[in-house]
């Protein structure tokens, strides 16, 4: 198991899903947390990659997950894909400078329930390669403010850039 599986590990535990999923990793990049969360969703679930880049992914990755590749900026273009169960955004957040406009942009593709999962760096100064940096109590806040009821710290992982990378999952049922 890779150490990216481990730290997104405990939303097994979180989310106990049974049925096949279709999720969307925003910022996929060459597609590390993609293959993280495949391994961690049930067999026959889905989930598109995003990317401003052009990347070839696997087509099945972890527990027999089929993955599918959109060039687009998440942040920018109106995203293809509808009615996700849930957002992955690893290490990507902390490039976008209003993070509250995108995180309502993005409600509008869950299916019923809004999941996310943030993976991203605790830090509190901007440098080149985390321009707007969001420490997970910046964070927790800013989902609290919009409603998130379930906001759980999954886990910790030394980055290898130095300092802390830490994962988080935040959940919100309809009213």
């Amino acid at each position: 198991m890779s150490k990216y599986t481990r730290l997104l590990q405990s939303f097994t535990h979180l989310s106990a899903f049974t049925t096949p999923q279709y999720w969307a990793d925003l910022g996929c990049g060459s597609g590390v947390f993609t293959e993280a969360l495949a391994n961690l969703l049930p067999a026959q679930s889905r989930i598109v990659g995003v990317d401003r880049a052009h990347h070839t992914l696997k087509i099945e990755m972890g527990n027999r997950v089929n993955i599918t590749f959109q060039k687009a900026d998440f942040v920018s273009d109106d995203l293809s894909f509808i009615t996700v169960d849930g957002i992955l955004i690893a290490n990507a957040l902390h490039f976008v400078k209003d993070k509250e406009n995108l995180i309502k942009k993005l409600e509008k593709n869950f299916k019923i329930v809004s999941r996310f999962i943030i993976v991203e760096y605790e830090q509190y100064t901007a440098n080149p390669w985390v321009p707007y940096p969001i420490t997970f109590s910046e964070l927790k806040n800013l989902f609290h403010k919009l409603g998130y009821q379930n906001i759980t710290k999954m886990g910790e992982l030394k980055s290898v850039y130095g300092g802390i990378m830490y994962a988080c999952f935040c959940e919100k049922t309809p009213e």
